[in-house]
């Protein structure tokens, strides 16, 4: 059964608090590829290592039904930076 964006989302909602998410299915619309973009105050004083552990965690259930998973996890401050360096 393919997995929805909403689902993902309801998921990560529930776990942390969110500055920021995009949720795009790379698998044109069967729900079985996804990517992430978390940005999360939970983030700070993890490496990426431990985030993506966590966020690994929360989605145990729907990233062992899934083909393909990819995630990039943030702190605000990184976030502030990321958007900074696009603007420029």
């Amino acid at each position: 059964m393919p997995i929805s964006a909403a689902d993902l989302e309801a998921s990560i909602r529930s776990a942390l608090p969110i500055i920021h998410l995009e949720i795009e299915d790379t698998s044109s619309g069967c729900g079985e590829n996804y990517s992430i973009f978390v940005v999360s105050e939970a983030f700070e004083g993890k490496n990426t290592l431990a985030r993506h552990r966590f966020i690994n965690e929360v989605l145990k259930s729907q990233i062992a039904q899934m083909h393909a998973f990819s995630q990039k996890t943030l702190t605000p401050t990184q976030y502030r930076a990321h958007l900074a360096k696009q603007a420029a």
